[in-house]
């Protein structure tokens, strides 16, 4: 395993590589207001002519992810195309549609999160009906506990219901707190011995997609040594990045890192929890 390397900059390295496929969530915005020193490094290396493609778990459809954009002052000269988690898990709910499903979670952001069922083909139905789940979060991602979860989960484990997990993350920061994700129930349907699909990172639905649009956007293919994943998460991001042979920026405007408060040991610190590694590190991402 080679040495962790900390650059200054997306500078320092962004001639080795001939694309980006870079988180959102914790590395160009907080869900609350955008980085833009991000933004201006995404959009420097766009003028090189070389493209970014945008890959974020959000458990709906890029043109959902792309409309709150302008509302946290995210540039739209920073990204080539968007890739969501969302997109993803839709390929894997047309293969099963109609159904029906059982949808768990995100009930106060219905209006927005159904347009990823919209024309899918998908019918929705109690527990007791249901060919399969679809975990889109926690009903509650402020108040709510994902343990508060495990008993309703398991009668659907025990019913050999298959789940849907459209957002493989654990937690993502919203401001300057951290919210739960579908990924923290998925991982006690597991614990419970359920069987969980997950289109989003660091599964290889989500960049295998990313992947097609690449390639549809400059007419060949870019090989996996001309490939660099930006991100936030050692278990999603740089783990994805790992298991697709591809090299990885880890930033640190995401989760927390608990520790010494010097960043680049308590960097190693947490990819070495994780069992992960990453290329280069960066406290945030910058040209």
């Amino acid at each position: 395993m080679s040495e962790l390397v900390f650059p200054n900059g997306l500078s320092d390295i962004a001639d080795r590589y001939d694309a980006i496929l870079c988180d959102v969530w914790g590395v160009i915005h907080n869900g609350r207001e955008a980085f833009y020193e991000a933004c201006d490094a995404l959009a420097e290396f766009r003028k090189t002519g070389k493209p970014v493609i945008l890959i974020t778990n959000a458990p709906v459809q890029a043109r959902e992810v792309e409309r709150l954009f302008p509302g946290l002052g995210v540039r739209r000269d920073c990204y080539n195309l968007i890739v969501s988690s969302g997109d993803a898990t839709r390929m894997e709910l047309e293969k099963r549609a109609p159904g029906p499903a059982l949808r768990l979670g995100l009930d106060n952001s219905w209006e927005r999160d159904n347009t990823l069922f919209d024309g899918a083909g998908l019918e929705f139905a109690e527990a007791e009906k249901a060919r399969f789940v679809v975990a889109m979060g926690l009903r509650d991602a402020v108040n709510d506990d994902p343990e508060d979860y495990r008993v309703e989960l398991k009668p659907l484990v025990e019913a050999g219901l298959t789940m849907i997990c459209a957002n493989p993350d654990i937690q993502v920061r919203v401001g300057n707190t951290l919210q739960w994700c579908a990924g923290a129930i998925a991982k006690i349907y597991e614990e419970e011995g359920g069987e969980v699909v997950y289109p989003g990172k660091p599964h290889d639905a989500i960049y295998d997609l990313a992947e097609s649009h690449l390639e549809r956007l400059l007419g060949h293919a870019v090989p996996k040594t001309g490939l660099l994943a930006i991100g936030d998460g050692p278990a999603t991001d740089m783990r994805g990045a790992m298991k697709r042979g591809i090299d990885s920026v880890y930033v640190g405007t995401g989760l927390n890192l608990a520790g010494t408060g010097d960043f680049q040991t308590d960097t190693k610190a947490l990819l070495e929890r994780y069992e992960v590694s990453a290329t280069y590190a960066m406290s945030g991402l910058r040209w």
